[in-house]
C-alpha cells in the first residue's frame, strides 16, 4: 500500500476543487464529496501503516516525484517519506478528521455557504497531509502556509459578521510572525548544511553543528519561534482564543486536533537539531510548562464553553512542548495523539449544544441539558475524564508520562516543571468540571426561545461523538506506563527519535532510574489531584451555584481578576505591539506626506511656476518675437562690444604701466 500512499494529500484536494467549482450544483452531495476523499484516506493510511506495525524497524519510505527548484547549488525536490511519525500524524489527520468531516453535514446543514465550507476543509485536509508527509523543510513549509490560509479562511468564514473578519486578520498576523523566525531558520539550515532534505540535513548535523554550539542554538530557537506561531504558545497564543469565531467543527478539527499541533510535530521531526542545543530545550520546556499554566487558569473563569476549551487546547499544547523540551520527543506525539481524540470530542460536544441551544454559547445561560442531550452529554463527559486525567482513560496515560519525564530527570529544572504541571493538572480538572456543571446539571437557565429550540443532535453528528468518546479512552492504551508493561507507542516511535535521544544521552541528559515505587506515588499524587479538581468544581458550580462561586471570586481578589482579564494580554498586545506599530506607522505617514510628498509636490510646483512664466513670452504673436529677436540681436552686440571695449581698456592699462616703469 505504500506505493498508493502519494494519493493521501492529492485526494482531498481533488474534492477541494470539485466543492469548489461545482459545488453549488452538488447542493447537499457536496459534503459526501469531501468524506469519500477523507475516508479513502483512511484507508490508505492503514495500509501505509501495517509495514511500521508489523515491523517497527523498517527503513523510512522515500519517493521523489520530480524536481521543483533548482537555482545553483539549490535544489528541492517534490519528495514524500512515510515513517512511523508520518504515520501516526497521518491517523490522526484521516481518522478525527474523517469524523469531524461527518459531523459537519448534520452542523453545517442549510448553511448557505456549505460548499464553500466543504472546499476550505478538504484544501486544508490536502495541506495538512502534505506537512506531515513533505520530506523536506521547504515542502513541508508550503503545507505549513496552506494550513494557515485555510485556517484564516475558515476563522472568518462568517465574513459579513466584522468580528469574525477581525479574528480571521488576528489570527494571519501573529501566524506571521511566528513564520518569519520559521523561514529565517530554514535560511540558515540551507547555509549551514547545504541542504533542505530531512535525511541529508539530520546526517548532517553532528558534524555540521557543536553540542551547544551558537548556530544550532540559533537555528532551533527560529524554527520554535514558528512553532510558538502555529501551535499558539507564549507569547503568541493571542489568535487561538479569537479563532473560535469559525464554525464549531473548525475548531474540533484545525484549531484543537491538527493545525495546531503542527509545530509539536515540527520539532520532535527535527529532535536531533533541538538535542544538540541544550539552551533551546530549556527554552521549549519553560515556555511549554509557562503557558499550560497561564492558559488553564484563564480558562478557568471563562463563561464562553467555546473559549474555555480554546484556553484548554493551548494548554495541552503546552504539556506537549514541555515533554519535547525534557527530551521526551515519544511522549510529547503521545500526548498529541491522544489529545486530538478528547478535544475533538469536546469541541464537537460544544457544538452539539451551540446547535441544539439556538447558539447559546454562555455557559451562565444553558444548565439542565443532561436530559434533553444525553448522548452529547455521556460524551463530553467521557472527554473531560480523559483530559483531566481519569485514571485509565487516554489523557490520563499521556498526561502522566509527561509529568513523570519531567520529575524523573532529578534537576532542579525538571522537579520546577513537574510542580507547574501538576498545578496545571489541578486547574484542568476544575475548569473542565466546571463546563460539565454548568453546561448540563442544574437548572435551566436558557431563555425560552432557546429552551423551545433545545433537541439533542441528529445521528450525523452524535455518531462521531460516540466514537472520539470511545477513543478518549482506547487511544492511550498503546502507551501504557512502565509499572504497567511498558508503551508500545513509543517503542514505535524509536526509529525517528533514537538519534536525537542517542544524542542526548551522549551528553548525559537521560532520566534517571527510579523504582516502581517512586513512579507509581507520582501516579497516584496525580490522581489525587484529579480527584481534587473534580471535588472543587463539584462544590462550586454544581451543589453551590451560583453563591459559591461568587464568594470565591470575592476571596481571591486580584487572582480571579488575572484570570478573567486574561492576564491582560489583549490589552499589552494593544497597548504595546498594535499602538506602537500605528505610531510608527503614522511617523512613516507624515514623512512620507510632508517629506517625500512634499519635495516631489514642491518641485512640481515650481517647475509649474517657472512654465508659467515662459508661456508669457510664447503667446503666438509674430510682433512679440521680432521685438525680442531684435532685443536679443542687439544684446549679443552689446556683449561683442563690452568685450571689444574691455579687451581695449587692457591694452591701455598695461600700456600706462609699462610707460610709467621704464620712467622711473
Amino acid at each position: 500500500m505504500l506505493d498508493y500512499v502519494w494519493l493521501i494529500p492529492i485526494l482531498p484536494a481533488a474534492a477541494a476543487l470539485v466543492c469548489g467549482v461545482w459545488g453549488k450544483r452538488l447542493g447537499a452531495r457536496t459534503g459526501w464529496v469531501a468524506i469519500a476523499a477523507m475516508l479513502a484516506t483512511v484507508v490508505l493510511t492503514a495500509g501505509a501503516a501495517i509495514p511500521f506495525l508489523a515491523d517497527s524497524g523498517k527503513a523510512p519510505y522515500r519517493e521523489t516525484f520530480f524536481e521543483w527548484i533548482r537555482v545553483g547549488s539549490f535544489e528541492v525536490s517534490y519528495s514524500i517519506l512515510v515513517d512511523s511519525l508520518t504515520v501516526v500524524m497521518l491517523a490522526v489527520v484521516s481518522v478525527v478528521g474523517s469524523l469531524v468531516f461527518i459531523y459537519s453535514t448534520g452542523y453545517m446543514k442549510g448553511d448557505r455557504g456549505y460548499s464553500r465550507f466543504f472546499s476550505f476543509m478538504s484544501l486544508f485536509a490536502a495541506s495538512m497531509f502534505l506537512l506531515v508527509m513533505a520530506d523536506d523543510f521547504l515542502l513541508l513549509f508550503v503545507g505549513w502556509e496552506g494550513v494557515g490560509l485555510c485556517s484564516y479562511l475558515l476563522i472568518g468564514y462568517y465574513m459579513e459578521e466584522e468580528w469574525c473578519a477581525a479574528a480571521g486578520k488576528k489570527a494571519f498576523v501573529v501566524n506571521r510572525i511566528g513564520d518569519l523566525g520559521f523561514a529565517l531558520g530554514l535560511a540558515m539550515i540551507f547555509r549551514q548544511c547545504g541542504s533542505l532534505s530531512f535525511d541529508r540535513v539530520f546526517s548532517a548535523a553532528p558534524t555540521v553543528f557543536s553540542y551547544g554550539g551558537a548556530a544550532v542554538t540559533v537555528v532551533t530557537l527560529l524554527l520554535f519561534v514558528g512553532a510558538v506561531g502555529k501551535s499558539a504558545q507564549i507569547p503568541l497564543f493571542v489568535w487561538l482564543p479569537d479563532a473560535m469565531a469559525g464554525p464549531t467543527p473548525v475548531s474540533a478539527l484545525i484549531h484543537a486536533a491538527t493545525m495546531v499541533t503542527a509545530g509539536v510535530y515540527m520539532v520532535a521531526r527535527c529532535n536531533m537539531l533541538y538535542a544538540l542545543a541544550p539552551v533551546s530545550m530549556v527554552v521549549v520546556a519553560v515556555i511549554g510548562a509557562a503557558t499550560a499554566f497561564v492558559a488553564a487558569t484563564i480558562a478557568v473563569t471563562q463563561r464562553d464553553i467555546k473559549k474555555v476549551l480554546a484556553y484548554s487546547t493551548i494548554s495541552q499544547l503546552g504539556y506537549m512542548f514541555l515533554a519535547l523540551g525534557v527530551g521526551a520527543f515519544g511522549t510529547g506525539i503521545f500526548h498529541l495523539y491522544t489529545h486530538a481524540f478528547f478535544k475533538g470530542a469536546l469541541f464537537l460536544c460544544a457544538g452539539s449544544v451551540i446547535h441544539a441551544a439556538a447558539r447559546e454559547q454562555d455557559m451562565f445561560k444553558l444548565g439542565g441539558l443532561r436530559k434533553a442531550m444525553p448522548a452529547t452529554w455521556a460524551t463530553y463527559l467521557v472527554a473531560t475524564l480523559a483530559i483531566a486525567g481519569c485514571p485509565l482513560t487516554a489523557g490520563f496515560f499521556s498526561k502522566d508520562e509527561i509529568l513523570w519525564r519531567a520529575i524523573s530527570s532529578e534537576s532542579a529544572l525538571g522537579h520546577m516543571l513537574w510542580f507547574i504541571g501538576i498545578v496545571t493538572a489541578l486547574l484542568t480538572a476544575i475548569y473542565m468540571f466546571r463546563s460539565v456543571y454548568l453546561t448540563f446539571h442544574g437548572e435551566s437557565r436558557l431563555s425560552p426561545d432557546a429552551a423551545d429550540h433545545l433537541h439533542e443532535s441528529p445521528p450525523s453528528m452524535t455518531i462521531p461523538l460516540i466514537l472520539l468518546a470511545a477513543g478518549s479512552v482506547l487511544a492511550g492504551w498503546v502507551g501504557l506506563p512502565d509499572w504497567m508493561g511498558g508503551s508500545r507507542f513509543e517503542r514505535f516511535l524509536e526509529p525517528v527519535m533514537m538519534k536525537g535521544q542517542e544524542v542526548l544521552g551522549k551528553h548525559g541528559v537521560e532520566s534517571a532510574a527510579h523504582s516502581v515505587g517512586f513512579e507509581l506515588a507520582v501516579t497516584v499524587a496525580s490522581v489525587a489531584v484529579f480527584i481534587a479538581g473534580w471535588f472543587a468544581a463539584r462544590t462550586y458550580f454544581l451543589k453551590g451555584f451560583p453563591a459559591r462561586a461568587e464568594r470565591a471570586a470575592r476571596r481571591f481578589g486580584i487572582l480571579y481578576k488575572i484570570s478573567l482579564h486574561r492576564w491582560w494580554w489583549d490589552d499589552v498586545y494593544n497597548t504595546v505591539v498594535v499602538g506602537g506599530f500605528m505610531a510608527v506607522t503614522r511617523l512613516v505617514g507624515w514623512f512620507d506626506l510632508y517629506v517625500v510628498d512634499g519635495i516631489v509636490n514642491e518641485t512640481g510646483r515650481k517647475v509649474a511656476a517657472l512654465g508659467d512664466e515662459l508661456r508669457r513670452y510664447q503667446n503666438g504673436r509674430v510682433q512679440h518675437y521680432a521685438l525680442w529677436i531684435f532685443v536679443g540681436v542687439n544684446l549679443i552686440l552689446f556683449m561683442f562690444l563690452c568685450s571689444d571695449l574691455y579687451l581695449l581698456f587692457r591694452h591701455a592699462v598695461r600700456g600706462i604701466v609699462g610707460l610709467a616703469s621704464r620712467s622711473l
